[in-house]
């Protein structure tokens, strides 16, 4: 332990409390319309990047924009191994500038840019690439590794699936299981909803989180059967690709109730950092889902 573990850890649990939790997410969603819960969001701790008159659009940015701050500000009271755990938490962020920079570079309308500072993995390269072949072969060229094809989905699927897999090297051994549910997820929802054969280099990249043989099952029964235990639990009693959106909530409950166990822990480590951040990662999902009911008309009884 050092003091730098000390201070973060310290940090991370005071974070928390800058979410804004189940009951007033159910306020937020009670709303009647986008304008009334923007600006009531604006004067929560989401006001770092939420302000009044923002569209709906806008508006779910800046959730999480205000998310990437506290991890931004997080990663700066750690030790070096904390700040390159960091890096990779953030690369969810990295995944959303690239998914960006696609659909301005193929005339589709684009958000702004996650400003990632000293979080980035390979994003100052990456922003400069004029093609998706040039994405692709920088991404080649960094830690994230070839996703194994040159068209916009096979980039999105390859950076996604590399993100499960750095998730499972670098997260406590009690929260591993959160990369390798997430490619069980993935790869269903690839296969199994999308009807798409995956790019020759998914099976190689999945055999380590998911075993040599889920990949190729014909059903989502088959895979979960083939599924090792830290990556079938995402996918358990489920049987339609129609069910896989519950499969993802039971994802997001499952991250935000280890998420909340790791806050407990006695002691200063990356246990509590980690819990954090998937505390007000779940957060920013709910707040995002409150403000589009809100939008709709305003519907609390159905928020997740």
């Amino acid at each position: 332990m050092t003091a730098s573990w000390v201070s973060g850890s310290t940090r991370a649990r005071a974070l928390v409390r800058r979410g804004l939790g189940l009951r007033r997410a159910r306020r937020l969603a009670a709303c009647g319309s986008s304008a009334e819960a923007v600006a009531m969001l604006a004067h929560t701790p989401y006001g770092h990047d939420v302000r009044p008159g923002q569209s709906l659009p806008d508006a779910q940015w800046a959730v999480l924009a205000t998310l990437l701050w506290h991890l931004r500000v997080l990663a700066g009271w750690l030790p070096r191994e904390g700040g390159q755990m960091m890096r990779v938490l953030a690369r969810w962020f990295e995944i959303a500038n690239v998914d960006e920079l696609m659909c301005r570079l193929t005339g589709r309308p684009a958000e702004p840019e996650f400003v990632l500072g000293s979080l980035g993995t390979a994003w100052p390269r990456l922003r400069r690439s004029g093609s998706l072949t040039e994405i692709r072969a920088t991404l080649a060229t960094s830690p994230w590794g070839d996703p194994g094809g040159a068209n916009r989905h096979e980039i999105q699927l390859g950076m996604r699936l590399a993100w499960a897999e750095r998730l499972a090297d670098v997260l406590p051994p009690a929260t591993r299981g959160w990369g390798s549910g997430a490619a069980a997820l993935l790869v269903a929802l690839e296969r199994h909803a999308e009807r798409r054969e995956p790019s020759a280099g998914v099976p190689d990249r999945c055999r380590a989180l998911l075993g040599p043989d889920a990949v190729a099952a014909m059903s989502i029964t088959d895979m979960t059967g083939r599924l090792p235990p830290a990556a079938r639990w995402a996918l358990l009693g489920i049987d339609d690709p129609n069910q896989l959106w519950e499969a993802e909530r039971r994802w997001w409950e499952r991250v935000e109730d280890e998420g909340r166990a790791l806050l407990t822990e006695s002691g200063f480590s990356a246990g509590p950092v980690v819990g954090a951040i998937a505390v007000l990662a779940a957060d920013a999902r709910r707040v995002r889902a409150a403000l589009e009911l809100a939008a709709r008309g305003g519907a609390a009884d159905v928020l997740i």
